[in-house]
């Protein structure tokens, strides 16, 4: 018999804040050029191998790498993927306050996941360390569309966006196989983009790319359904949604009400991160969408965005509110966002970090009396 999924109550994003020694070390590799690739390799095991003790010292049912190999949640996912290039220009996308670096993803061929994609290597990595279950995050397919502008498209089939999509689940369906292949139980997609498809700006923009921002609300969650749809019954995926993070500053806004449908009830998704820390994400009545069953839903009260601490009771009021539109059973709790989106990281302290991540846990067992079942 298979080991039956994790289904946490206790639970975050995935990125950590980059150790001094992994900033120290990708400076050297990346910039100076006066340290090898097993160098820094070295230098992220043994962050690795720290930030997984924290983690399962604190009492988390699930612990990841903390995405110290990467610069981005997204990019260096995508730019491992066959048929898609990552292009440094001069501009990058504007958040409220920061400027993202100007690194734009381009698909230059058919899209397909490689047998080598080094973030396997990753999981396995993080696998060898873990007491408990590994989780791996990657972005969802539906970054490879809205993050790629229509120019920077260039395969000719592809000016069908019903071929591109078609290529996208089948390449992510084979992600999918592959991390299920290297052991992985528990995957998680960062598909962000179905909550900026919330924010009426974005909508507008799409408008003016020549999409219906609606149709690709249920385009998107229809690739997602097909890329998941032949995982193994033991494999617990995962979806986080959040209005952008970095730096500690966000890009949307708007309540879940124009997608909550199309997440909750055509994706196949089993866990959903969804920020809910600020008045940007509006109201808790999108969860009435959550159908009656194993699905369960982690609302993000506790922010990464700042080092202020919530307490207890006051996330205790938040789901007593949130159990007015979904059974209790199926929420747990989990912090809106990571830790450290890209490599700069939030402003907050590692010590905010930690603490944050102990109000997780001792939320959970207040609330439902374990982090898991």
């Amino acid at each position: 018999m298979p080991t039956p999924p994790l289904r946490p109550r206790a639970d975050h994003v995935g990125s950590l804040l980059r150790p001094d020694a992994v900033k120290q070390a990708r400076r050297a590799h990346f910039e100076a050029g006066s340290l090898s690739a097993e160098g820094l390799a070295a230098a992220e095991d043994t962050a690795i191998r720290e930030a997984v003790a924290m983690q399962e010292a604190v009492g988390l049912p699930a612990v990841t790498d903390g995405e110290y190999r990467r610069s981005f949640w997204h990019y260096d996912f995508m730019g491992g993927l066959t048929g898609l290039d990552l292009v440094e220009r001069d501009q990058g996308l504007q958040f409220k306050g920061a400027t993202l670096r100007p690194i734009f993803p381009t698909i230059t061929a058919r899209l397909d996941f490689p047998d080598d994609h080094p973030m396997l290597a990753h999981y396995r990595y993080l696998a060898s360390l873990a007491s408990v279950t590994p989780k791996m995050s990657i972005p969802g397919p539906s970054c490879c569309h809205f993050r790629t502008a229509k120019d920077d498209i260039h395969p000719v089939d592809y000016r069908d966006v019903e071929r591109l999509f078609g290529d996208l689940a089948r390449t992510y369906a084979k992600a999918v196989a592959a991390f299920y292949a290297a052991g992985c139980r528990y995957l998680q997609m960062d598909d962000i983009f179905f909550a900026y498809l919330c924010d009426e700006k974005i909508r507008a923009a799409k408008r003016a790319e020549g999409f219906d921002p609606d149709w690709l609300i249920g385009a998107y969650a229809d690739v997602m359904g097909k890329a998941i749809a032949e995982r193994p019954a033991d494999m617990t995926i995962a979806m986080h949604l959040c209005r952008g993070n970095f730096r500690s500053t966000w890009m949307a806004e708007g309540a879940y009400d124009p997608v909550a449908d199309a997440v909750f009830n055509r994706t196949g998704i089993d866990v959903f991160f969804m920020e809910y820390d600020s008045e940007r994400a509006g109201g808790l009545e999108p969860l009435r969408l959550l159908a009656k069953g194993p699905q369960r839903v982690l609302p993000g009260f506790i922010t990464t965005k700042t080092g202020t601490l919530e307490s207890v009771d006051d996330l205790q009021r938040r789901f007593d509110a949130a159990a007015a539109f979904a059974d209790i059973d199926q929420l747990g709790i989990a912090p809106q966002c990571g830790f450290a989106s890209t490599e700069e990281g939030n402003v907050i302290t590692e010590d905010d970090q930690k603490r944050k991540l102990e109000l997780v846990v001792r939320t959970a067992e207040t609330i439902w009396g374990a982090v898991a079942d």
